[in-house]
């Protein structure tokens, strides 16, 4: 059987070439591949088995085994790499003119989306699944939704919407797919549920583009408006899911678009993936676009006379939001290594210092709901790759961690990102637990 969330990361290449995705077809090598996923115990053990596979695998099972990293590392709180390793680039848009700052401006997402979904039912945002940045402005919606009546959340990677969740008050790893795993997820589905939202699980099991559409849009719909007519409903899906007309799925009739046949409704669609970072840096769009604008946080522009907002394919969704460039230090690498001036009998040089500071992008404090938590990997003693996870003292060994980072050779230094509270860090290799201590991020 393959793994329902390897199956996911494939069928995301529809927003780049829908043709090949609606008729995918895998290889012996790919469905091996697959078949030995799912036999892994855990994420670290997945991307254990990936990186040492991928090198010896063709190149056209290669580009597979490359998503599939890229979702492992992003499950495993190397973000940076995470883009590196699958530099998704979406379908050129036709004929598309760039706004410019003369015309245009950026203005906070968040505040932006928020007002124009106040006179809707239905806001639907989308997400690249291997890329937890992408995950920042649905957080940053779930208050001001919620102080706006909306009472229904439904997230894509979670397969559980039993009243154990909502009891709990925080998701463990069982509640869904591996993109459940990674913490920025975890804490978007933790908040929707201290927030008072009804979290709903909405996706299909099919690997057919065009049943997995259909399926979706009928079981928010089943499970939300068929109860309760005049709901509000906040959906976080991945990628094209959220079109409301075809295009970026070839002719299939994307999920957002089944979903306001079925209601009757005209619901807000706002897209993430439609201009990408690319590690290290490309020119294209998306780097004329930050030039343009420096936007420091998720941002949409807005038209200075008119007050439109913009959207770069209007009839596919409503709003497009930019996000910063991730990349500080050398995010080519993950790592940065500082100079130090060193003086031996012979002359003075510069050479690289010994610990290597891995570099972690600034969005992880999420607007400030986070402070960083300097960690290295003494932690892991003398075991790599070894991964070292913070979790709330009162939440359970299964819960989604608050963060995470993943170890890959000694000597290294990194930062953790946690709200304020008390936390149970752990240092796990692929044989167990290696340490563990108590600590506290005072506010």
């Amino acid at each position: 059987m393959q793994s329902k969330s390897a199956i996911w990361i494939v069928l995301a290449a529809a927003a780049v070439t829908p043709s090949v995705a609606i008729t995918q077809h895998f290889s012996r090598v790919q469905v091996e591949m697959f078949r030995a996923l799912k036999q892994q115990p855990n994420d670290l053990a997945r991307y254990d088995y990936l990186t040492k596979v991928a090198p010896f695998v063709s190149d056209d099972d290669q580009s597979l085994a490359l998503q599939l990293i890229a979702s492992a590392e992003n499950e495993l709180g190397l973000y940076n790499e995470a883009v590196r390793d699958f530099p998704l680039k979406s379908q050129v848009i036709q004929n598309l003119t760039l706004p410019t700052p003369d015309s245009w401006q950026g203005r906070d997402a968040a505040e932006v989306v928020a007002n124009i979904a106040a006179g809707h039912q239905i806001l639907l945002v989308n997400e690249a699944h291997h890329d937890a940045h992408t995950r920042q402005l649905s957080i940053e919606l779930l208050q001001k939704l919620r102080d706006q009546g909306f009472k229904y959340f439904a997230a894509e990677a979670l397969s559980t919407d039993d009243d154990r969740l909502t009891a709990r008050g925080y998701p463990i790893f069982s509640d869904g797919s591996e993109y459940l795993h990674e913490p920025v997820y975890g804490e978007l589905v933790r908040q929707a549920v201290r927030l008072g939202y009804k979290v709903i699980s909405y996706d299909s099991g099919s690997s057919d583009m065009a049943t997995r559409e259909r399926d979706q849009a009928a079981t928010l719909y089943r499970k939300v408006f068929a109860k309760d007519p005049k709901a509000k409903l906040f959906v976080h899906a991945g990628y094209a899911h959220i079109d409301k007309h075809p295009g970026r799925l070839g002719p299939l009739h994307p999920m957002a678009m089944q979903l306001a046949a079925l209601t009757g409704l005209t619901p807000v669609s706002i897209d993430q993936t439609q201009f990408r970072e690319q590690i290290p840096a490309e020119d294209g769009p998306y780097q004329s676009l930050i030039s343009a604008f420096k936007p420091d946080g998720p941002v949409v522009l807005v038209n200075r006379q008119s007050g439109q907002v913009w959207s770069a394919n209007p009839a596919q969704y409503d709003a497009t939001v930019i996000l910063p460039a991730s990349g500080i230090g050398a995010v080519e690498s993950g790592y940065l290594r500082p100079w130090a001036f060193v003086t031996n009998n012979n002359r003075n040089q510069n050479m690289w210092t010994r610990v290597v500071n891995a570099q972690r992008p600034e969005w992880l404090k999420l607007g400030g709901l986070r402070r960083p938590y300097a960690i290295s990997s003494t932690l892991c003693k003398t075991t790599f790759p070894c991964v070292v996870e913070a979790r709330l003292s009162d939440e359970s060994p299964e819960a989604v961690p608050m963060d995470r980072y993943t170890f890959t050779q000694p000597e290294t230094s990194t930062r953790l990102f946690l709200q304020p509270g008390k936390y149970h860090l752990l240092a796990w290799g692929l044989q167990g637990a290696l340490s563990s201590k108590d600590i506290e991020i005072s506010r």
